[in-house]
């Protein structure tokens, strides 16, 4: 007897519109989210608190507060919160988007069930990333609220729009990471992703010093990551110094990975699971 094909039934030919493919993962989507939200909101409150804490408030004492060697800000925490919560952001986007992706593929094989209906893997795609985006954005939500109090914004308008790009930035690297996940075959490769790529941006992408002190080489290789768009532009709407030719810059780039990110997560799914 031949080996049981683990790819799904024909589906109709009748596609779904992008709206409705989404709306019809709604349920599925929101039993998740009631499983595990308990975890996320207690995660969103504490991480931002140690981290103003321990970054800004306690290392943030011992460093002098030059504007003209921290971009403009007039403290160490209000230079270093609008990176750490772009930051943030990608670190809960590459999370959401490497195992969980591997899991619906490889292990609990959600996708090939949720392909037995009339879904097509775009409406699979949208789904997952609406979610990790919605994650993103209440986590970042909370990071920007809990630094409210510390007086680090110079507008109330900046930290909305700075919200928005960390949305963004968190989006781009959902998408990314989406795609580098539905190509593994091994979760093995996921530790290759943390440690020579989430580590090494959110330490040289201009979170946590200004990437001039990399030297002239290495700044310029900051400068190509996509991270330090994110955290040029959030910081620079967080302490209203914004320079608009590299904000639109900034913003372009992140635009940009975030539409060739999603092709990339659509193909790449689209192949693995030979639909």
């Amino acid at each position: 007897m031949a080996a049981t094909d683990a790819r799904p039934a024909p589906r109709p030919a009748a596609r779904l519109s992008a709206r409705e493919g989404v709306a019809r993962q709604y349920d599925y989507w929101l039993t998740v989210y009631k499983r595990t939200w308990r975890g996320g909101v207690a995660n969103s409150f504490a991480t931002p608190l140690f981290y103003v804490l321990a970054m800004g408030v306690l290392l943030g004492g011992f460093i002098d507060a030059d504007p003209d060697r921290l971009e403009g800000a007039t403290s160490y925490l209000a230079f270093i919160v609008p990176g750490l919560v772009a930051a943030h952001a990608m670190t809960i986007a590459v999370s959401e988007s490497t195992y969980p992706v591997m899991g619906a593929i490889k292990w609990h094989k959600t996708f090939f069930a949720q392909l037995a209906t009339p879904l097509a893997v775009r409406d699979l795609v949208n789904a997952f990333l609406l979610f990790v985006v919605f994650r993103v954005a209440s986590a970042c939500a909370v990071f920007m609220l809990v630094l409210a109090p510390f007086g680090v914004f110079e507008s109330w308008w900046g930290p909305v729009l700075a919200w928005v790009v960390q949305v963004l930035v968190g989006t781009a690297f959902a998408t990314l990471a989406f795609g580098y996940s539905a190509r593994l075959r091994s979760e093995e490769g996921f530790g290759l992703l943390f440690r020579l790529g989430v580590l090494p941006l959110t330490l040289f992408s201009g979170a946590f010093f200004p990437i001039s002190n990399l030297g002239p080489v290495l700044e310029w290789v900051a400068r190509l990551t996509p991270l330090w768009h994110g955290v040029s532009l959030s910081r620079m709407l967080c302490l209203d110094t914004v320079d608009w030719p590299l904000a639109a810059l900034n913003a372009g780039v992140l635009v940009a990975l975030c539409a060739i990110g999603w092709r990339w997560a659509v193909t790449g799914l689209d192949k693995r699971l030979e639909v």
